[in-house]
Parts: C-alpha cells; sequence; structure tokens
C-alpha cells in the first residue's frame, strides 16, 4: 500500500511505449463505489472475489504494464495466473510507508494502529510477493522516475 505501484506502472508504460491499467480503478469504475466503501459494505471476502475477477480478466485481455492491488497475490489461482508474466515487487519500509501515505489515510486494512497492522500485512503477504515476481526493487528514498529506471534496469527492459 501507498509503495507507488500506479504511479510507477504509468511511468514504466509511457517509457515501453505501451498501456497501463491499474485493477484496483478497474474494480471501482465496475462498482461504482471506492474499495473501501466495497470493504465496509460489503467486506473483505466480496472484495476479494471482485479483486479476483479483475485480476484475471485484465490479465487476459491487456498487453500492457498492469498494476494490481497489494492483496491480490493473496489468491493462489491469481499467483498462478502470475507466474507466466514479468512481475516486479516494489518494497519499502514502514517508515517510507509513513512519509508517503502518513498511515491514515483511508485504507480499510490499515483502520486501527496503522503502523502494526502495516507491518503485520508486509510480515505476512512478503514471502508472496518474492514467490511470484521476477525481481524486486526497493522504493525507499527514490522519487517515482528513479523506480522506474531501475524496474527497467533490473528486468533488462529498453526504452521505446
Amino acid at each position: 500500500m501507498g509503495v507507488g505501484k500506479s504511479t510507477v506502472g504509468g511511468l514504466l508504460a509511457e517509457a515501453l511505449g505501451c498501456a497501463f491499467r491499474d485493477t484496483d480503478e478497474d474494480i471501482v469504475a465496475a462498482e461504482g463505489r471506492t474499495i473501501a466503501d466495497i470493504f465496509v459494505e460489503d467486506g473483505e471476502d466480496r472484495f476479494r472475489a471482485l479483486e479476483k475477477a479483475a485480476v484475471a480478466g485484465a490479465l487476459a485481455e491487456h498487453e500492457g504494464v498492469l498494476a494490481l492491488g497489494g492483496g491480490a497475490i493473496l489468491d493462489p489461482d491469481t499467483r498462478e495466473l502470475l507466474a507466466a508474466h514479468p512481475v516486479v515487487y516494489l518494497s519499502m519500509d514502514v517508515e517510507e510507508a509513513a512519509k508517503r501515505t502518513g498511515l491514515n489515510v483511508a485504507r480499510p486494512l490499515l483502520a486501527v494502529n496503522p503502523r502494526k497492522q502495516w507491518r503485520e500485512l508486509m510480515e505476512a503477504r512478503r514471502h508472496l510477493y518474492t514467490e511470484v515476481a521476477r525481481v524486486s526493487v526497493a522504493t525507499d528514498g527514490r522519487d517515482p522516475d528513479e523506480v522506474a529506471r531501475a524496474v527497467l534496469d533490473a528486468l533488462e527492459l529498453k526504452e521505446a
């Protein structure tokens, strides 16, 4: 959360001369409400089902750069689908997360004691991120352009 997936994804798509898509934006557009509202009104299980469908659809029909929500990798079917793609894990530590988001914005999984919850989420998910990722790129202390260049270098991709 707050690592810059959408911002960096857009920069990567621009550098590679391809389209960018964000599955969180797909869900919001399809549902006509925010992710926070989906969590509150329908619960996390419903959101995860929407997320799974959005990721599967995007992977099947989108040829460019795709940003996934941070919890998308929780689903084993999604991780299996991602195995065929060059996945990048953008990492950051809790201090960087606090600087970027304040850990007090409308993020439903961080509603109470955000620093502790962020750490717990990362401890539970980090091994899944590294399992599906072809490369990992630390974002701490880097601006989005620097992160995008590091991703291109790590994947040995050339700009368009």
